[in-house]
């Protein structure tokens, strides 16, 4: 079994930058496909990137291509969320999921979440 603990919210304005971190424990995380969802007050949990085993493919939902980077660090066992360009409507708690099936959009496919990490953009 993995543990997840999901770091680096905060508040910042619009346009500012953010770097989440999703820190593993009790497995390698290699072993694993890692995604990134949100959920924003009163919406559901919803897909923002994704990457596969030891680092591989990555994925992105639509609404933050070109501004969120995903990727891994395997030495330190974690996960990171490069987040630019920062808009209001990326306001939402950020959770980290780890899938040992494949690496996917669907909350379902994963079976090991943290407890979350908030991100408050301002306009």
């Amino acid at each position: 079994q993995v543990q997840l603990v999901e770091s680096g919210g905060g508040l910042v304005q619009a346009g500012g930058s953010l770097r989440l971190s999703c820190a593993a424990s009790g497995r390698t995380l290699s072993n694993y496909a890692v995604g990134w969802f949100r959920q924003a007050p009163g919406k559901e949990r919803e897909f923002v990137a994704a990457i596969g085993w030891s680092g591989g493919s990555t994925y992105y939902a639509d609404s933050v291509k070109g501004r969120f980077t995903i990727s891994s660090d395997n030495a330190k066992n974690t996960v990171l969320l490069q987040m630019n360009s920062l808009e209001p409507e990326d306001t939402a708690v950020y959770y980290c999921a780890a899938s040992r099936l494949r690496v996917g959009a669907l909350v379902a496919l994963y079976d090991y979440w943290g407890q979350g990490t908030q991100v408050t953009v301002s306009s």
